[in-house]
């Protein structure tokens, strides 16, 4: 569990000593390939976030991991392509070469070996630079309702764990990914995924499942559903409702959010990579550092917006950062919270800040205080219509009782 949060100007000192030699590392932690349901090859997909100023990927395909001999039909990766031209294998074999590319048969049985993780890692990886974490989405389900859970950091492939209800079916996977980690001593990150897709999970279900500790505040497939609909609330608004609950009725503590891809695409499709990421705060490259950090609430979830010096300890008592400026481009920063006064108002707006420091102090008046920010730049690759680049930080502010 997340510490407590403390208010002690000493332990705020503390905090910025710990972090003073920290860095932060942009990373996705929901990817997939054509060892599930993506449409290009492993490498293919690795190379793209290597080369685009990534530190970290999770290769989260769905109830596998890219482990073992698999070999896959043309036939069958030709017909996952959205757009023409040239062939997947063609691009494949112009990147890699044929001496890296395997394939056997000829003709309607022409077959292209799928590189399993411990291949990539070695091909790709570079210590401080770039790094690769074994991952899977545990995909599963309650009659028609979905329960997709990314468990990051496996050392096992976790299956679903089925459930008499929702929220059962939530905790026995997540209990599972805790089993796991009992059993190993190898941290796994899970985060819950895209409630609204096919309008699944509400607020309240959220909000009693607290064995769950992140979900996802944006998720960059289209068809997910993030801002809701008129009697359905969006992905931000149902984070609010979540951690209302959460803090006033059951004294859990609240859900940090992350923004990730959920990228199948990568030959033309709405799916794509690029759209959501987060940001960590960790003292290396390694997966544990970095779910430690995440743990601590030490990131930041962004779909195109840089923060620089962001507080966010647990003895802090303001959301304080700067925005990294781009040419042209304005910003306007709006502190959500939940006041004593009136929790039947979650997620209320406290006041908007526009420039690029922002300052909002939290006091005694507030369960808990976060922040959106919003560029007025379009996001380059867009999951729905009008987006705009933007960066969430995590609640602050908050405690429960022991």
């Amino acid at each position: 569990m997340r510490p407590l949060l403390l208010i002690l100007s000493a332990l705020s000192c503390t905090f910025a000593q710990e972090n003073a030699d920290r860095q932060w590392y942009k990373g996705n932690t929901h990817t997939h390939t054509l060892w599930s349901d993506g449409n290009d090859f492993p490498d293919s997909v690795v190379d793209w976030y290597a080369t685009h100023d990534y530190h970290f990927l999770a290769l989260s395909d769905h109830n596998i991991l890219s482990r073992g001999e698999r070999w896959m039909a043309m036939k069958a990766i030709q017909k996952r392509r959205v757009t023409l031209g040239k062939s997947t294998l063609a691009k494949y074999r112009q990147r890699f070469g044929t001496d890296w590319v395997e394939t056997r048969g000829e003709g309607d049985q022409l077959e292209v070996r799928l590189k399993p993780l411990a291949e990539l890692k070695k091909r790709f990886e570079k210590p401080g630079e770039f790094l690769l974490i074994e991952a899977e989405e545990i995909t599963d389900s309650f009659e028609k309702v979905q329960i997709h859970i990314n468990a990051i950091n496996v050392s096992d492939v976790i299956k679903p764990q089925k459930g008499r209800s929702p929220r059962e079916t939530m905790r026995n996977n997540l209990r599972a990914v805790q089993a796991q980690e009992a059993a190993t001593g190898q941290p796994i990150l899970a985060h819950l995924n895209h409630p609204n897709f096919q309008w699944s999970l509400s607020p309240e279900d959220l909000a009693q499942v607290v064995e769950e500790q992140f979900f996802e505040v944006y998720n960059g497939h289209p068809s997910i559903n993030h801002l809701g609909k008129p009697n359905r609330p969006g992905d931000e608004n149902l984070w609010d409702i979540a951690n209302t609950i959460r803090l006033v009725e059951l004294q859990a503590e609240p859900l940090y959010g992350l923004a990730t891809d959920d990228s199948h695409n990568y030959h033309g499709g709405d799916a794509s990579p690029g759209r959501g990421w987060v940001m960590v705060h960790a003292a290396s490259l390694e997966p544990a550092a970095l779910i430690m950090a995440m743990r601590e609430g030490a990131f930041y979830a962004s779909t195109g917006v840089t923060l620089n010096h962001l507080d966010y300890g647990v003895a802090s008592k303001a959301i304080r950062f700067e925005i990294e400026p781009e040419p042209s481009v304005t910003y306007k920063t709006e502190i959500f919270g939940t006041r004593r006064k009136s929790p039947n108002l979650p997620g209320e707006s406290l006041g908007v800040i526009e420039g690029l420091k922002v300052h909002f102090p939290m006091t005694d008046e507030f369960h808990y205080i976060r922040a959106t920010v919003t560029a007025s730049k379009p996001h380059p690759n867009p999951s729905f219509q009008g987006q705009l680049s933007q960066a969430w930080t995590q609640p602050i502010g908050w405690k429960v009782s022991p």
